[in-house]
This record gives C-alpha cells, structure tokens and sequence, in this order.
C-alpha cells in the first residue's frame, strides 16, 4: 500500500451547524507534519465531536472510493469525505481497532470508525448521505499519532495487526446505532484502544 494523497482543509463557511467546517480538504504534494493532534495547518471546527489525540487523523482507502465513484455516478476527488489521508489498496471496511499504520516517518494507530454527521451531508449536496454513508458500511477510520514526523504522496504504508483481540471498525459503528448494546460487548470494547469519546460513552453506560 502508498499513500495516495494527503489532504488538508482550511476553515471555511458551511450552512449548518456552527456555520464553518474544515471538511473542504485538498490534496498537497508537499511533506506534512502529521503531529499529536494532527496535520499541521488541517482546521477542525467542531473539537467537541471531532479531533483531539485520539481522531487526529482521518484515514480512507482507494476501493472505498471507486466503489463510491460507482455508487453516486461520478469521479470524485481526494478530500472529498474529509480524509486526511488516502491509502492505496486499502477497504476501510477490513481494519480493526489498534491496527497500526507505518508510513515511515508516522506511525497511525486505528482508534474508531468516522460516525457520519449532517456535515458531511451538506458537504455532499444530499441530505440523506448519512442513512446512505451508513448503509454503505464504508466508514473510514479515525487514528491516533503514534509517532509523529512527515507524510507525502508516494509514502509506503504497511499495517501492522493489532494482537488482542480484534474487533472491526464496522462492528464499533453497528454497536452505535444499536439501541442497546450488552455488558460483555461493553467489556470487550473498553478492553480495546478505542478512542476517548468512545471510551466514555461506553463506561457511563457500563
């Protein structure tokens, strides 16, 4: 796998919401420095539901984006779900929690799926992309910086399996929309590197 394209958006006026988004991301030939709490120069609005140590970065792969070319009709181009990063040869759909990705220089870790908001509808000129983004179970992931340094285009990415047990990133957005959810699923979960807001979610209703 390689690194496709790198992506960073800079504030910009949304109609919805807090009104302003860094959801419009575009792609840069230039090394970025991928820190603790993200791209240098990446904008994230919303820090209450996004962002932070532990969705840093938001990650998508090739496939998931053909399939989407192919779902919605047309091309679409990078940064157009507000990934940060896009990864050759990569189904979005396959990665677990704690799966670590080395890009050389920066070391991602997979703390949870990316749980789809009006903003993206909006951004999507549909306002059922949601039930649609849903459906489609292609969420992407969301990762922590494990170690920081410089990404570009061209970058190989290895993944390199989480060792407990592992526990997909589809399996984590279904027990979202799960009206309830066990005390052993629960267990499982918090057993995981999941990340914080997650992590609370799940202890208050432990």
């Amino acid at each position: 796998m390689e690194i496709i394209s790198v992506n960073v958006g800079k504030e910009q006026a949304i109609q919805s919401k807090s009104g302003k988004t860094g959801i419009y991301k575009e792609s840069t030939s230039k090394a970025v420095y991928v820190g603790t709490e993200g791209l240098t120069g990446d904008a994230i609005i919303d820090v209450e539901n996004h962002g932070g140590v532990d969705q840093a970065v938001y990650i998508y792969g090739v496939p998931d984006y053909n399939w989407w070319s192919g779902e919605l009709q047309k091309d679409l181009k990078s940064g157009t779900f507000g990934e940060n990063i896009m990864i050759s040869d990569l189904e979005s759909s396959t990665l677990c929690i704690g799966d670590r990705l080395d890009m050389g220089h920066v070391i991602l870790e997979v703390t949870s799926p990316r749980i789809p908001c009006v903003t993206l509808a909006t951004r999507m000129n549909d306002p059922k992309f949601v039930k649609r983004f849903v459906k489609a179970k292609r969420y992407g992931a969301y990762c922590r910086v494990i170690q920081t340094g410089e990404i570009q285009i061209g970058n190989i990415v290895t993944l390199i399996k989480y060792e407990g047990t592992r526990v997909s990133i589809n399996k984590l957005a279904d027990a979202f929309y799960q009206p309830s959810i066990d005390q052993d699923q629960i267990k499982l979960f918090l057993s995981l590197p999941i990340d914080i807001r997650s992590r609370t979610d799940y202890e208050t209703k432990l």
